[in-house]
């Protein structure tokens, strides 16, 4: 046993050193394997890193070759561009000479027609007395048919005189109607030259002070004032401090809180003037609910009863002229994208007499078929038609306002001139147009119909936008028919009429946003018309 084990332990030894060398010789050919593999691997990647840099240093180079093109032609464009404000500037400044030179051919007019308007004044005073030296003649005459033939040449002699007086009373009165009709083309060019597109801004005033704080609304200037500084809404900045960004806006005009109706009315009546002359002007109110269009348009001293007093007054004094108005009233509103008749309600239920809009090419004049108008002859039936299409208009509450304006309303008044010494005959239009209030779905919360006119409102609203950019821009295709408003007033928007915008904004940091919407809106339209 002993003989045994021992061998057994030898042959186990011999294993041992056998299977230890056997395992020698592998380690050692697997390390020779493993460093070649390894410096395989290595060499590939120093040719793979070698690739790579030479496919970036080759997309480097065109890159920066890219990049210096680009340099170059933004710099090219930059000089355009320079050259282009350049030439807007010299325009800009020819305008104004223009302007000023008109303004002094106007004054000059003006003056020339105060010193004709006191000659006749001093005509009419001495036909007057010549009318009563007349009468006081006739009481002679039997004397002087007597045959006296002194008395006879004294009365030929008076009767001369007479008809010289009034010879030279006929060449006044025909020089004053002829200083009207060049005050016409005067004063057209003069409101041309203060452009046919205008935009002016309203603040109104705090009402109660229940109605929560004032946003922080600024005039650089209260008396000559077009810019209106309005602090925007809190905001990060880069290095994470909140800030409150400064908005500036800049108009034709900016009345603040503390303007009444009559020095905003001030402003309008050139344009009332050119409607009065032939042309065809609109003027209407944007803004959101509450912001004090309907108080400037048709409050009790508002722009239409300022409007219709004035055009009153104005018909009167053209009488000594020879010119004869007519003047007729209508009032419609949008509401759905749908014509409604304030002055007689219920009428679209019938389709025979739904209305409909059709224009007129050749006289530029836009006709409501199946829509009630009324003679106005005096400006008691001008308050009475306010008050009946006041009480006909589409009123709903939302969550902006509780008596909110959900139509579009548009006082349609109609001026037809004839001058009876020249056979002159002038036909223009004023439409003067209380919009729905402008807000955005998510602030009016609106719901079921509500939402719907919300809708259709905002689309109206950009409509009218579209369309005045695309007069401003001088576009070949202006897009009236995308809806019923700009269709509507199609001819009071292009060609030589006259347009006035007015945004009203609100002073509560709670309308804050909404504010900020419509002046971005109405700057896009005051933008669109310096273009």
């Amino acid at each position: 046993m002993e003989v045994a084990q021992r061998r057994n332990r030898y042959e186990v030894e011999d294993k041992q050193r056998a299977h230890k060398l056997e395992m020698d010789e592998l380690r050692h050919e697997f390390k020779g394997e493993v460093d070649q593999l390894k410096r395989e691997h290595r060499e590939a990647l120093e040719a793979m890193e070698r690739r790579h840099r030479a496919e970036l240093a080759d997309e480097q180079t065109h890159k920066s070759r890219e990049l210096q093109e680009l340099r170059i032609r933004l710099g090219a464009e930059q000089q355009d561009l320079n050259l282009e404000l350049l030439k807007k500037e010299r325009e800009i400044q020819d305008m104004r000479s223009q302007v000023e030179a008109l303004r002094s051919d106007l004054d000059r007019e003006q003056t020339l027609k105060g010193a004709l308007k006191q000659k006749i004044t001093e005509m009419e005073a001495t036909n007057m007395t010549l009318e009563e030296r007349m009468r006081g003649l006739q009481d002679q005459v039997a004397f002087l048919e007597s045959g006296s033939k002194q008395q006879a040449d004294s009365f030929a002699n008076m009767q001369a005189r007479l008809q010289e007086a009034l010879r030279i009373a006929e060449e006044a009165r025909q020089k004053l109607i002829k200083e009207e009709t060049e005050r016409r083309v005067l004063f057209n060019k003069y409101q041309e030259l203060k452009g046919n597109i205008r935009v002016m801004c309203r603040v109104r005033p705090v009402l109660d002070p229940s109605e929560g704080e004032t946003a922080k609304i600024t005039f650089p200037d209260t008396k000559t004032s077009s810019q209106i500084d309005v602090t925007g809404p809190e905001e990060k900045s880069s290095l994470g401090v909140i800030n409150r960004k400064v908005l500036p806006f800049e108009f034709d005009r900016v009345f603040d809180p503390s303007v009444h109706n009559e020095e905003v009315f001030g402003e309008i009546s050139q344009l009332v003037q050119s409607a009065l002359d032939g042309y065809n002007v609109c003027i209407f109110c944007y803004g959101q609910t509450g912001s004090g269009k309907t108080y400037t348009m048709s409050s009790g001293d508002g722009m239409i009863p300022r409007a219709t007093h004035m055009i009153y007054d104005n018909i009167t004094k053209l009488q000594e002229k020879s010119w004869t108005y007519t003047m007729e009233g209508s009032f419609v509103e949008v509401y759905n994208e749908e014509l409604h008749d304030l002055l007689a309600p219920g009428r679209e239920s019938d389709p025979k007499k739904r209305l409909e809009i059709r224009h007129d090419e050749a006289r530029k004049q836009t006709t409501v078929l199946n829509c009630k108008t009324v003679a106005l002859d005096s400006p008691d039936k001008v308050e009475a038609m306010l008050k009946q299409a006041q009480n006909n208009r589409s009123v709903a509450a939302t969550k902006a306002n509780e008596r909110s304006s959900r139509s579009h309303s548009v006082f349609i008044l109609k001026l037809v001139g004839e001058n009876s010494a020249t056979n002159e005959r002038c036909e223009g239009t004023l439409n003067l147009v209380d919009l729905a209030g402008s807000e955005r779905l998510k602030h009016s919360q609106a719901e079921g119909e509500r939402m719907k006119e919300t809708q259709n409102i905002n689309k109206s609203l950009a409509c009218l936008g579209d369309v005045i950019e695309a007069l401003g821009r001088g576009s070949a295709h202006v897009p009236y028919r995308n809806s019923k408003l700009t269709h509507l007033l199609q001819y009071s928007l292009g060609g030589n009429s006259k347009t006035l915008m007015f945004v009203m904004v609100s002073p509560l940091e709670a309308h804050l946003k909404e504010t900020i919407t419509s002046l971005r809106f109405a700057t896009k339209v005051s933008y669109s018309k310096r273009c």
